[in-house]
């Protein structure tokens, strides 16, 4: 997969999952993908929130897999 397409299925994975961080006033914006590694940007209600590492790892993290099964982590930046 070029890294190209790496990064069209991981807009994909993450447009799957941003109706529901939209419902809880936060989005997430795709930062950069480097090897096997995303990095994203939680936005609005979502930054900072308690909630936002088990967001990360047990959704937005599994969604993203499943969409690209390469990767390997999704990783937070601010």
């Amino acid at each position: 997969m070029t890294q190209e397409e790496t990064v069209t299925k991981v807009l994909e994975a993450l447009d799957s999952i941003r109706p529901f961080l939209v419902n809880d006033g936060g989005d997430i914006e795709l930062v950069d993908v480097k090897d096997t590694k995303v990095f994203v940007k939680l936005i609005g209600n979502c930054n900072g929130c308690p909630m936002s590492f088990s967001t990360m790892k047990l959704g937005v993290e599994s969604t993203v897999k499943q969409f690209v099964p390469e990767i390997t982590e999704v990783i937070s930046v601010d």
